[in-house]
């Protein structure tokens, strides 16, 4: 899936106004790579369009633990939408990274994930 048809899908599926979609797909990766392992968030930037990549850097070797209301929190505030657009926002985000990625590596991130993230997205595969 190219950067385009990616921030296409995240309007279509938040819904967002499409200037909110990059800043809300910026923020949650970000928000990801500090969720996630640095080794995990690498294999999910492997498989994306490079303006993608950058944000999946992880600064720290460890992922962060925090859960689902945290997570969108962050987003809220890196995208400066609201919490019901930010969380709209990461359940458009997964499953458009769900559709982005192969099954396996999906199922890499979603299992370093508390299981509330797989509610809000939906199980995958």
């Amino acid at each position: 899936m190219d950067y385009n048809t990616f921030l296409d899908t995240v309007t279509r599926r938040a819904p967002v106004p499409p200037e909110k979609a990059e800043p809300l797909t910026r923020a949650t990766l970000v928000t990801l790579a500090e969720r996630l392992t640095r080794g995990e968030a690498e294999d999910l930037a492997s498989e994306l369009p490079k303006p993608l990549k950058e944000p999946l850097v992880s600064p720290t070797p460890e992922a962060e633990a925090f859960g689902l209301e945290e997570f969108v929190d962050r987003v809220s505030r890196r995208a400066e939408v609201s919490p019901d657009e930010a969380r709209e926002g990461v359940r458009a985000e997964l499953s458009t990274l769900r559709d982005a990625v192969s099954d396996g590596e999906f199922r890499q991130v979603m299992s370093q994930l508390p299981r509330d993230f797989e509610t809000l997205v939906g199980a995958p595969g």
